[in-house]
């Protein structure tokens, strides 16, 4: 059991070292686009298809993290949903993505961070659409190989790193499980979860990174389980209130 856990790890380990070896200037290319557009008065929001909504999710509210992380939720895109089946349902309506945008209010200026390993399904490719239709920089996490693999389900024929402006490459196997078992007929232990929030996470301390070398101070929250942290979250919330929206 151990030596199966171990080969789990390598196998994450190896595809983040790939992403490190291969996609950091697409990354600082996404983040110097990203911090000039939160320095010019931009609003940043992101969002992800199916399970990838968990790692759109994960940069939000968090201790170290930028403030200015807004999620988009479009309805029953979530785990929470019942049945849970819903959920693969929802991520393939390209319909639902206006309503969703229209809600947040995007605009020009703004920048539209999407994440979708298959890149394939109508509603995150919609959504990277709209996105740049409207003026917003469009940044996609996707797997290259994984969204070439099968044919696009958007019935403009396009997948999501057609309709983005920065494109990251997790490159997570097509079908995202990574090992073979004997005795299992499919693939086991799937890698998109770790390996998308390594990246978005990489993303934003690089955001972060690249306002502070452009002259502004970046809005960042301190875990509200040290002292004073609740108290310098409340400060910066109340100043940056009119580009946080996951409040209200």
């Amino acid at each position: 059991m151990g030596e199966l856990g171990a080969r789990y790890l390598d196998a994450a380990i190896a595809l983040l070292e790939s992403f490190r070896d291969k996609e950091l200037p697409a990354v600082d290319e996404a983040a110097d686009r990203t911090a000039r557009a939160l320095t010019d008065g931009g609003r940043l929001f992101v969002f992800g298809g199916g399970h990838s909504a968990l790692n759109a999710q994960d940069v939000v509210y968090r201790a170290g993290g930028l403030m200015l992380a807004n999620p988009l939720i479009a309805p029953g895109n979530d785990l929470g949903v019942r049945p849970i089946t819903t959920s693969s349902a929802v991520e393939k309506l390209p319909e639902l993505a206006a309503p969703v945008l229209d809600g947040a209010g995007l605009r020009a200026g703004d920048v539209l961070v999407v994440i979708s390993l298959s890149g394939r399904n109508g509603l995150p490719v919609e959504m990277a659409r709209l996105g740049r239709e409207r003026g917003a920089l469009v940044v996609g996490l996707t797997s290259v190989a994984a969204s070439m693999a099968e044919p696009p389900r958007h019935p403009s024929g396009t997948r999501l790193l057609d309709n983005c402006d920065v494109v990251l490459d997790a490159a997570v196997p097509t079908g995202d499980a990574a090992l073979d078992v004997d005795g299992v007929p499919q693939k086991v232990g799937p890698t998109s979860g770790v390996v998308c929030s390594a990246v978005m996470q990489t993303l934003m301390v690089s955001v972060i990174g690249r306002m502070v070398e452009l002259g502004v101070e970046p809005p960042v929250f301190m875990s509200a389980n040290i002292a004073g942290g609740a108290e310098w979250n409340e400060r910066l919330l109340e100043r940056n209130a009119d580009r946080v929206f996951y409040l209200r």
